[in-house]
């Protein structure tokens, strides 16, 4: 088993996201290509945003550090840091009021 300190991950990646010409990062914590559960920490520089995209599974979100909207349909959330909500089954997207981190849990349809 490997620990992980979930904060000490994020601050490197915020670092590797303010250097990006994207503007973001994402490190896989567990799975990836070919496994039914993934966990994705994904950086947002301030201003950033991950685009409208579809909700390939059942997945929620928590935010490690920073203040995020996410964003269904007519629907929005606003979340800080230890807030988490469920990613609705739709087309949404992601908008970092500030440098954040947040943690995305996923189960694949299968």
């Amino acid at each position: 088993m490997e620990e992980n300190t979930l904060t000490t991950i994020a601050q490197d990646m915020l670092t590797e996201a303010r250097e990006a010409s994207s503007g973001r990062s994402a490190h896989h914590l567990h799975g990836g290509r070919g496994h039914t559960l993934q966990q994705t920490m994904i950086a947002l520089a301030e201003g950033q945003d991950l685009k409208e995209h579809e909700n390939p599974g059942e997945a929620t979100i928590q935010v490690i550090t920073g203040r995020v909207e996410l964003v269904a349909g007519d629907e929005s959330v606003q979340l800080g840091p230890a807030q988490h909500a469920v990613i609705p089954q739709q087309r949404h997207s992601l908008h970092a009021h500030e440098d954040s981190v947040v943690l995305l849990t996923l189960v694949n349809k299968g």
